[in-house]
């Protein structure tokens, strides 16, 4: 599965994850669940991705390796649904599953080792991946946020696996897909003390977060935040993502992260992809211009547009 070198930090002639956001534009992967299933897995489960890091770990590794190899600078780990809650009902006991969750920064170092041995040269990362509450709930909640939550309560959830995240010692803690204003505040406290820095990215529908909440108040919270060095939005159109990328830069001052979507509709019913991708290497300039300095693709982008936009940011820099 993974050797020593999974195990250790990013080697120490690298640019902290930091510092590479402050030295230009860095190149997120793509959604780890398309490639997942592209290579025949079966996600089918209220674990999703989060099932592999027990059962198929390699097959993790390969996904991660396939955005690497692309040009993707930083791997998100297969942990978004990874909860003590989620794994608890598959009978995983809470040790094992603090050890699942671990592996999934592991697997993504394991992923980065493989790269530098095929010749990648870049500075690779790793982001620990936090999905919100409605994520554990697979239910869809997560696009809705309002879970009748205090934001007491969504800490309360969220601040045991943060520390069990932050303790494999990730470059970043991804907050991630936050569909709710008060899930980010809980979200922003849970992750205090923790020693790794974290971004945080909602899921929005306009300019506003999928629970309503305008963006600009939104992402007031996250300005005052010091643990949190980028601020942005993920799991969106592309062109609601245009907008949340100004409003992240304008309200924070903060480096911004813009993952999108590929553009294409899930078609519930159907149970199938509508539509023709908007998604492209070409958005890439007018981010950049607008704050964005971590940059990538979320559900339905693949290792070939990830190529395209490492190509478009490269020649950017």
């Amino acid at each position: 599965m993974s050797g020593p070198s999974s195990q250790s930090p990013s080697p120490a002639a690298e640019p902290s994850f930091a510092e590479a956001l402050a030295a230009g534009p860095v190149v997120l992967d793509g959604g780890l669940s398309n490639q997942l299933e592209s290579a025949g897995h079966d996600l089918g489960d209220a674990l999703w991705s989060a099932r592999l890091l027990a059962e198929e770990p390699e097959a993790v590794v390969l996904a991660h390796l396939a955005y690497y190899e692309a040009g993707a600078q930083v791997a998100i780990t297969a942990s978004y649904q990874a909860t003590f809650e989620g794994f608890a009902r598959r009978g995983i006991a809470t040790e094992e599953a603090a050890a699942l969750m671990g592996r999934s920064v592991a697997l993504a170092r394991e992923a980065a080792a493989r790269a530098r041995a095929g010749g990648v040269a870049a500075p690779l990362y790793v982001a620990a991946s936090a999905g919100p509450y409605g994520a554990m709930l697979a239910d869809g909640s997560e696009y809705r946020g309002r879970y009748g939550l205090s934001v007491d309560e969504l800490e309360r959830f969220h601040r045991p696996r943060l520390e069990v995240l932050a303790a494999a010692r990730p470059d970043v803690l991804a907050l991630e897909t936050v569909p709710d204003a008060e899930e980010a505040v809980a979200l922003l406290r849970a992750v205090r003390g923790l020693g790794v820095p974290a971004y945080l990215s909602y899921s929005v529908a306009g300019d506003r977060t999928r629970a309503g909440q305008p963006l600009a108040e939104a992402f007031a919270p996250a300005a005052e935040a010091d643990e949190v060095i980028a601020v942005g939005v993920n799991c969106c159109a592309p062109d609601d993502a245009d907008r949340g990328v100004e409003i992240a830069a304008r309200v924070t001052g903060k480096p911004v992260v813009v993952y999108p979507n590929s553009g294409e509709i899930w078609d519930a019913t159907a149970r199938a992809w509508r539509g023709s991708p908007a998604f492209s290497g070409d958005r890439a300039a007018a981010w950049v211009a607008a704050g964005a300095r971590l940059i990538g693709g979320c559900c339905r982008v693949g290792p070939d547009t990830i190529a395209e936009l490492a190509a478009a940011l490269g020649a950017l820099r």
